[in-house]
């Protein structure tokens, strides 16, 4: 299935073998693998079409391979809802010394890390696609047989038997994904007339054990060329037993879902079989490639080609299962933290509205969307090893709801990669006015590193808001909605940077201040307030129903020319917003005490926010 807009595009770069687990990728990567890339600097232009429109976003990139605790209770839930994320593809790989094929006891180990991350899948409203070959325990770190070794098929049949039941026994509904990457001795260590044999059988009990489940395949992890036989032969093979797959799968470990596309429409018409459903590209990204720049731009070509995808995974062992695919991270407490690459899963996760086209730039991609009911447009723009000016061309813009008296709010903002370390959210790069002129705009993005990502986001002039997460000086942790409440009265604590919404500040200006806001936090929709109005010290800082009180307006006090760092002085009370006993301890608690002069917060910070989203 492809976008309206899909355009032919250069040949992908060569891709050679690479697979999805640590102890494997460590010993092949002298030979293997494809080193980064170095940044091409070329300026380069994008052109956004506000007219031409393709229905309402799916967020078809945001899926994970593992990622998810063994019993399936972690990453909490908000990592994955402010993302979107809809696409959950395991098998217990890793957790022991094999699966089935090693033992009962191996498989049911497996099994159970299966069965709990299904079920949290679900809960979050996700799809499964189950991994059958790391159940078997043909996981690449592993030594056992393989199914139909000299002929013999009763170990496997016994094997297909046990996990159908399994699956029955839970009502379950998954994605039957029936053996990961059969094209390499990682995973499939035969013939690929083996293969074949297994995966006839094994069709052929799904079909009849599920016949409204869909089956997955592939999964080859080089791209679905005229070239590569072992994919022509596969399509001749499944088209003469009539065995094909609902879902075409197969990895980019490098590659362009756009060109792999064009290529997998024309080799499945050239051997008679036609595709109703969009491909799946159940792995993408090389451990090189995953950073916001690089996570962007595949989003980007996945959404242009109307393909789903899910992130590879390069951990190993119980690493595998945790971090969302390595999309965060974790201090020395154990808490979980987002890099640069999840704030642009959050980007993709909050464009709504209308998709609307995109022209790509010389190895720059990007993502848009218009919502005229909430009076936004977005853009997510990614690199595929490019840096220079990057101009952004804005058209259409009259059939937006951002234009007013011929201008438009344009918010540049920058995904930072730092290293793959801990990042606090993104930072604005500008926040200008542009003039409309034939209903059309442009502005430049600086961009000098291709792991970054950017994105604009257009506002009426009139909307004046300025979004932004407040972290604390003295801690360096965020401004944070206790618990995720949405309750008046909850008291207001420090807590890591986890990058969720429950710490999304809203600065509303209040109307004839001066640098004067109301803050209303993005998850509770309620206002930050001073309890009961007090304006005594240690008075607490919570959320309350916006009432536009003077005891919800607060004055940003700025502590240098050209700083993101400020004092929040309540407006009733002329006291600041402060971490209680200067702690540096998660979950200290926000009160409001006598503000300290500029001259004595250097040694004393608990007064001090770092705003990211203020200009």
């Amino acid at each position: 299935m492809k976008s309206p807009w899909t355009l032919a595009r250069p040949a992908t770069r060569t891709r050679r073998r690479a697979v999805s687990t640590v102890a494997v990728l460590a010993a092949a990567m002298a030979t293997t693998l494809i080193p980064a890339l170095p940044s091409q600097a070329a300026d380069t232009s994008v052109t956004v079409d506000f007219a031409t429109t393709a229905g309402a976003p799916t967020y078809r990139a945001s899926g994970t391979l593992y990622g998810i605790t063994p019993d399936g209770s972690l990453p909490q839930d908000h990592f994955y809802k402010d993302i979107k994320w809809h696409l959950e593809r395991a098998g217990g790989a890793q957790l022991n010394n094999g699966g089935y094929a090693t033992s009962l006891a191996a498989y049911q180990t497996r099994w159970n890390a299966t069965l709990a991350q299904y079920k949290r899948t679900t809960a979050l409203g996700g799809t499964f696609v189950i991994l059958p070959h790391d159940l078997w325990g043909a996981d690449g770190t592993t030594t056992q047989g393989w199914p139909g070794d000299n002929g013999d098929w009763t170990q496997f049949d016994a094997f297909v038997t046990q996990l159908i039941s399994d699956v029955q026994a839970n009502n379950m509904t998954v994605e039957w994904d029936l053996w990961n990457e059969p094209d390499g001795l990682n995973f499939w260590g035969r013939p690929q007339s083996q293969y074949l044999q297994m995966w006839s059988r094994f069709y052929a009990r799904v079909r009849s054990a599920f016949p409204n489940q869909l089956i997955v395949g592939p999964s080859i992890s080089k791209t679905p060329r005229s070239s590569n036989a072992w994919w022509t032969t596969y399509l001749a093979y499944v088209k003469a037993n009539n065995v094909a797959p609902d879902i075409y799968s197969w990895h980019d470990l490098s590659g362009d879902p756009v060109a792999d596309g064009v290529a997998a429409d024309s080799t499945l018409a050239a051997a008679g079989l036609t595709n109703t459903r969009p491909y799946q590209v159940n792995e993408y990204g090389l451990p090189g490639e995953q950073n916001p720049g690089g996570g962007s731009w595949y989003i980007s070509r996945l959404e242009r080609a109307g393909m789903d995808g899910l992130r590879a995974n390069w951990a190993g062992g119980t690493g595998l299962h945790d971090n969302e695919a390595a999309l965060l991270t974790k201090n020395s407490a154990g808490q979980y933290l987002p890099r640069g690459e999840w704030f642009a899963y959050r980007y993709y996760g909050s464009q709504t509205g209308s998709v609307v086209k995109v022209t790509p730039g010389t190895s720059t991609d990007g993502f848009a969307t218009k919502d005229n009911t909430a009076k936004n447009a977005k853009i997510l723009l990614g690199s595929n090893g490019n840096t220079g000016t990057v101009t952004v061309n804005l058209t259409g813009l009259g059939t937006t709801s951002v234009v007013e008296n011929g201008r438009v709010r344009a918010v540049v903002q920058r995904n930072p990669y730092d290293n793959g370390n801990a990042v606090s959210g993104p930072t604005t790069v500008s926040d200008t006015t542009l003039t409309v002129s034939g209903d059309a705009a442009s502005l430049t993005v600086p961009w000098t590193n291709a792991k970054d990502a950017y994105t604009v986001t257009l506002l009426p002039p009139s909307n004046t808001t300025i979004s932004t997460i407040a972290i604390s000086a003295n801690s360096h942790q965020c401004l944070d909605d206790t618990n995720l409440s949405r309750a008046n009265g909850t008291q207001y604590q420090q807590y890591y940077c986890e990058g969720g919404y429950q710490q999304m500040f809203d600065f509303k200006p209040v109307a004839g201040l001066t640098n004067t806001y109301t803050v209303v936090n993005e998850l509770s929709g309620k206002c930050l307030d001073v309890a009961g109005a007090s304006t005594a010290d240690g008075a607490a800082v919570q959320q309350w129903t916006c009432n536009g009180s003077t005891s919800q307006q607060y004055t940003l006090n700025a502590l240098a020319t050209g700083s993101h760092d400020y004092q929040l002085v309540a407006v009733h009370s002329g006291k600041c917003v402060d971490v209680s006993g200067v702690s540096t301890t998660a979950r200290a608690l926000i009160h409001q005490w006598t503000c300290d002069p500029a001259s004595a917060l250097a040694g004393k910070k608990n007064q001090i926010w770092t705003l990211l989203g203020k200009s």
